[in-house]
């Protein structure tokens, strides 16, 4: 299975992602952990990419998408992958389109973890990170509201929506069921 996972900071994509990567078979790829990977490993995308993160910049589409494609292209990835992070725009989901396109593949899905504003800014301030006051989440939610809203539109009858407020094993079972397994 080839699918975009979406959801607010909080919403719990990353434990579901790591179940579902398990349970299906397929590799979890966090262009998070793209980036700490390829700058420790100090790979030329990872040099670049470093060079923008120490200016105190955003790391530009064109780096992150060639970063995408070289993890898309490893043996682990042929059957499928969960792709957390990218992308966030419409312009990604174009370059993520004609990357699978050339590779004749397409996504199965679009996972959209639909949780409320209320349970995020529970669930973020119960890790007790110093960046975590309920006013920096609420900003985070909101640019995230603005960012993603084209993405969902975007993606129109891909989007497979999950309510993601319950317990892992509740919201898991309901990711399963949504995908068919």
């Amino acid at each position: 299975m080839r699918l975009v996972l979406l959801g607010p900071p909080g919403a719990g994509k990353g434990t579901q992602a790591a179940i579902l990567s398990e349970k299906l078979g397929v590799p979890h790829i966090s262009t998070g952990d793209l980036f700490r990977a390829n700058i420790g490993d100090g790979t030329p995308l990872g040099i670049e990419a470093k060079s923008y993160i120490d200016a105190g910049k955003l790391v530009p589409t064109d780096v992150t998408a060639r970063m995408v494609e070289e993890r898309l292209s490893q043996d682990d990835a042929k059957n499928g992958f969960l792709l957390d992070g990218f992308p966030r725009t419409t312009e990604q989901a174009d370059i993520l389109e004609e990357l699978l396109s050339k590779k004749g593949e397409k996504l199965d899905g679009v996972l959209n973890f639909e949780v409320s504003e209320d349970v995020v800014v529970e669930r973020m301030m119960a890790r007790g990170r110093a960046d975590d006051n309920e006013e920096t989440i609420r900003t985070r939610l909101g640019v995230y509201r603005d960012e993603t809203f084209p993405l969902i539109e975007h993606y129109g009858d891909a989007i497979i929506p999950i309510k993601a407020e319950g317990s892992v094993e509740e919201i898991n079972a309901r990711a399963m069921e949504a995908l068919g397994k």
